[in-house]
């Protein structure tokens, strides 16, 4: 009673629904040969509108008998005008056009069913559309009417209010045909009114990633069912990367009980997150949180030796904080300091901290030892010392966001890397529980800026498909993607990637890379916010992305200044 108009109203060759106006028309009259952008346009016209065919397919021995029959009559008609004309003694005269050509086309159709395997099918095409006022529905009436004139086809009004009310009812997706008005057509024929020019992904319990440019259906993708979760999100400043990836978060925390934990670099979520309930870890230097970047927990790594992993992560920041890098004998010590941390610790029954391992490096003989103490000294006892400490963020929430925005230039791309550590161990205390998890990584780009960072989350990313958790990168510096091995790996092997408006350059990297057509190209060129391309699987979707402007939700997802200032 909420949503359904009262006292639908029918009269001749319209009806009245609520407060608009509708029209069925059905097609009359078909051409002999009709393109497949025939359906494309007709449907392309942006009005409420419903195009439904019924399709009704008969067996093969009697459509076959059927045709038989009426070449046998077709071949009576001739043989019949002939006699006449034998006995008026005019032995030459020829066949009519219409009958030969009724001769013609039936010994055709008969091959077609006997020869070519097609299928003989009875046809009924109707189209309603709705208008806000009589007058619009006569001009879009008009309009329908001369696409299908272009195409040498009729689309024609039904007569009378009752058959208006049967047509209705045969447009509706219930499988009843009031009309019974049918055209007879071969499979072929039928499946030009069914052009699979678009495709669509609608899959079951999936979120909502926007509309489809062609066909303006939902598109609802569950990553689930793909061969691998990984995505990315990928468009230039302002094409809507972070509004898509809020509204993903809102609709994962409103549509499942998974996790979701944000890595925010420009402390862009925050204000969402507080606001669905989560918890938002600022970090920076001096700040009352902190992590701990010797954490691990069960089943840590990707190998049997996951404090082998460990170390591999501690050279890791070491080499991110060391302008040549770092040894081969670094390496081994580091090695060996971690796992005489982790042993003294489990001996001591103390938590294992940067500190602990440090006082470690400076028992050590090797004179290597004491350069990569002094490295670590600024990020244990100076003033970097946030990622020293025993862990204090609350780790229970549901939904966590880490803001880096306030850490230096020089710690932010450690704090990327602590960070990634520390999903890791939220990860495999998710998976141990049975829980999925969805990470987020904004301005990705950042990490492949140094090759041991990179190779760390590249094993990180292939470790997360294994926990079942689903990572999303997104970036606007596609060139620092596509320049990296690993980044290039990770994006070609990503089943999800979704493109926004896109720079030259990187438009044509991304093109060569993903096989996209030029048709498919000039989605993401010059695309406005919010619309793009996504490859989804095997697919490529061109879509549309909507949001009410004056929603609560909106303010909370936008970033454009103008858009708070409202």
């Amino acid at each position: 009673d909420s949503i359904c108009p009262r006292s639908p109203v029918f009269k001749h060759k319209y009806f009245k629904l609520g407060d608009k106006y509708g029209r069925v028309l059905y097609l009359s009259e078909y051409a002999r040969y009709i393109k497949d952008s025939f359906v494309a346009e007709l449907c392309g016209l942006n009005k409420n509108m419903m195009y439904s065919m019924d399709l009704l397919t008969v067996p093969t021995d009697e459509a076959v008998k059927e045709v038989e029959t009426k070449l046998l009559g077709v071949e009576t008609n001739i043989t019949n005008w002939q006699r006449r004309q034998n006995a008026n003694n005019n032995f030459s005269a020829v066949i009519p056009y219409d009958m030969e050509q009724q001769r013609k086309e039936s010994k055709e159709f008969l091959d077609d069913l006997t020869v070519r395997d097609q299928k003989m099918i009875f046809a009924n095409i109707t189209v309603v559309h709705l208008a806000n006022s009589k007058e619009e529905l006569d001009a879009d009436s008009e309009v329908l009417m001369s696409i299908a004139r272009k195409y040498m086809c009729d689309l024609t009004p039904i007569a009378f209010s009752s058959r208006q009310l049967d047509g209705l009812s045969t447009a509706l997706p219930i499988g009843v045909n009031k009309l019974d008005i049918m055209r007879t057509l071969l499979t072929e024929s039928a499946s030009i009114f069914i052009p699979f020019r678009a495709q669509e992904v609608m899959d079951k319990g999936g979120i909502w990633y926007g509309q489809n440019a062609i066909t303006n259906n939902l598109i609802m993708c569950n990553k689930e069912l793909l061969l691998n979760p990984n995505s990315f999100i990928l468009g230039v400043p302002g094409a809507g990367k972070s509004f898509l990836t809020k509204e993903l978060i809102i609709f994962l925390a409103l549509a499942t009980n998974d996790d979701i934990i944000v890595c925010d670099p420009e402390g862009e979520y925050s204000t969402l997150i507080r606001e669905l309930n989560g918890q938002v870890h600022e970090l920076y230097v001096g700040s009352p949180d902190h992590i701990n970047a010797m954490d691990m927990e069960e089943g840590y790594g990707d190998s049997a030796n996951p404090i082998g992993d460990k170390s591999q992560f501690i050279m890791t920041l070491i080499d991110q904080n060391s302008k040549n890098g770092i040894t081969e004998e670094e390496e081994s010590l580091i090695d060996r300091c971690v796992s005489e941390t982790y042993k003294r610790c489990e001996k001591t029954n103390e938590v294992p901290t940067l500190r602990t391992l440090r006082t470690i490096l400076l028992e050590q003989k090797e004179r290597e030892a004491r350069g990569l103490a002094l490295k670590l000294e600024l990020f244990t006892e100076g003033n970097l010392n946030i990622f020293a400490q025993e862990t204090n963020v609350e780790r229970q929430s549901r939904i966590t966001s880490f803001d880096i925005r306030r850490l230096q230039k020089q710690l932010k791309k450690i704090g990327l890397s602590v960070i990634t550590d520390t999903m890791i161990n939220r990860v495999n205390a998710n998976w141990r529980a049975g829980r999925r998890t969805h990470l987020f990584y904004d301005e990705i780009h950042v990490i492949f800026e140094n090759e041991a960072a990179a190779n760390f989350l590249d094993c990180a990313w292939r470790q997360f498909r294994k926990r079942d958790a689903f990572p999303t990168g997104i970036t606007q510096n596609v060139q620092y993607l596509l320049a990296s091995v690993q980044a290039s790996t990770m994006l070609s092997n990503s089943e999800c990637i979704v493109m926004l408006n896109q720079a030259y350059q990187d438009r044509q990297r991304l093109g060569e890379l993903l096989n996209i057509s030029e048709e498919q190209m000039s989605y993401i060129t010059n695309a406005q916010e919010g619309c793009g391309l996504i490859k989804y699987g095997s697919s490529l979707v061109p879509f549309v992305n909507r949001f009410p402007k004056h929603t609560k939700l909106y303010k909370l997802m936008t970033t454009k200044p103008t858009d708070r200032k409202e």
